[in-house]
């Protein structure tokens, strides 16, 4: 296991993240157990280092477009998840 992977266990202890599924230039997105609501989900969570540069402000911006937006091939948004360390989007599966 990854040092990241490990930290965001640590942070989001309501779920089980279960493995990465990808990655870009700004967000990695793990697959995860929603544990309270027994359902797999997808977690999006800010490259450490971007969100240190550019500030917890632009990945909120992001999200409160995504909740906005309704298409057959967007997954809509569950929830947004901030810890004192990290942030992320959850999407359903």
């Amino acid at each position: 296991m990854t040092e990241r992977f490990e930290q965001v266990q640590r942070a989001f202890t309501a779920y089980t993240i279960e493995r990465e599924l990808g990655s870009g230039g700004m967000a990695s997105v793990y697959l995860a157990h929603d544990k309270k609501h027994d359902r797999k989900v997808a977690i999006k969570i800010p490259h450490a280092e971007l969100a240190a540069l550019l500030g917890a402000d632009r990945f909120l911006q992001e999200i409160r477009l995504a909740a906005t937006l309704q298409h057959p091939h967007i997954l809509g948004l569950l929830d947004f998840i901030s810890t004192n360390a990290i942030s992320t989007a959850k999407y359903p599966l």
